[in-house]
């Protein structure tokens, strides 16, 4: 069976430009604490590898803390704040905040006080993308980095959090991004790498990777490929029945990122639906990687008011650059014709 990868908002297939890094990065022997050659050969490559991360994301190289994933830059970012949140936010998030923005029917956040809030640029499962006010606190930019234009410096945001398996790199590997003069107390201590603020020996081959993939993403968004991921979306889009008054389209009606799409239909669970397209030979997902294998409702959609019912039937198509027309269109005849069978039972 031929199979189309259709998650990658859970997690992109590694870059050949990440995978390369990563192989040149096993070679090298050294510790980046060492101060013999071997060592400052490793410390090198973590400093190209930051500089190559910094550019992507228009910040400070200096200002690039790695980390095991966004979930613990987090971490790092929030715990002991206080800070405000939404339901819509990531669990690595959620786990930290206080849930108390309001949240509109397409998924958006308002945001009255930004210095004691934090806020993601674009949600994973619906992919609406939020309208970031100056002086945010923290910004969760996982999902839209390497898909949207990003300015870290330009953003107001203090303080930032990305993965680089989001954008073609490695797992397992992330960063905090801190504005210039902010600082952060280690929440992992111990011979002080990473400025100080992340102690543990880097993650060499990971870092390397996420270079890599960091400097091939930003390639990719110069030359128009998302813009070309959008129109696959929205080809996507078109070709599936949605009549019936009976699945909704959700975040229709706000900015979202190009490449993904969120379908509800009550009554239809979502875990169902990933199981009936994976034996199909389509990978999509019921909501955020992170929750997978828990039979539980989006607290997403809950957030944007979604009943349970609709909250546990949702599924989540994500393509990227990889994706082709014909795999669009053979999902839609299959994920069509699944529908069709669900709806004469109900």
């Amino acid at each position: 069976m031929t199979r189309s990868y259709l998650d990658w908002n859970a997690t992109a297939p590694l870059r050949p430009e990440a995978r390369a890094a990563m192989c040149a990065a096993m070679d090298l022997v050294g510790n980046p604490s060492s101060v013999h050659a071997e060592g400052r050969a490793a410390t090198a490559l973590i400093e190209k590898a930051r500089a190559q991360v910094a550019e992507a994301f228009g910040a400070q190289a200096s200002d690039v803390v790695f980390t095991s994933g966004a979930t613990e830059a987090a971490a790092l970012a929030l715990a002991g704040r206080g800070l405000h949140g939404a339901g819509v936010e990531h669990d690595a998030v959620r786990a930290w905040i206080d849930e108390d923005l309001p949240v509109d029917g397409q998924g958006r956040v308002t945001v009255d006080d930004p210095a004691a809030s934090t806020l993601q640029v674009a949600n994973s499962e619906t992919g609406v993308v939020q309208e970031l006010p100056q002086g945010l606190a923290v910004c969760d930019f996982t999902q839209g980095f390497g898909k949207l234009p990003l300015a870290f410096d330009w953003s107001g945001v203090d303080m930032g959090l990305i993965s680089a398996h989001k954008l073609g790199g490695p797992k397992g590997i992330g960063a905090l991004v801190l504005r210039r003069g902010l600082d952060v107390e280690a929440r992992i201590k111990g011979g002080g790498q990473e400025m100080g603020r992340r102690s543990g020996t880097q993650n060499l081959i990971g870092i390397a990777g996420f270079g890599g993939a960091a400097a091939a993403a930003t390639q990719d968004l110069a030359n128009g490929v998302w813009d070309e991921v959008a129109q696959l979306r929205n080809i996507l889009e078109n070709h599936l029945d949605l009549g019936g008054n009976v699945t909704t389209l959700v975040g229709k009606g706000a900015t979202r990122l190009p490449n993904t799409t969120c379908l509800v239909t009550p009554g239809w669970k979502g875990e169902t639906q990933v199981m009936q397209m994976d034996l199909r030979g389509f990978a999509v997902s019921a909501g955020s990687a992170c929750s997978s294998g828990k039979v539980a409702s989006s607290t997403v959609l809950r957030a944007m008011g979604f009943d349970e019912r609709a909250a546990s039937s949702a599924i989540r198509i994500s393509i990227g650059p990889a994706t082709t027309k014909d795999e669009v269109l053979r999902f839609c005849e299959a994920w069509n014709t699944a529908r069709a069978k669900h709806l004469a039972r109900a």
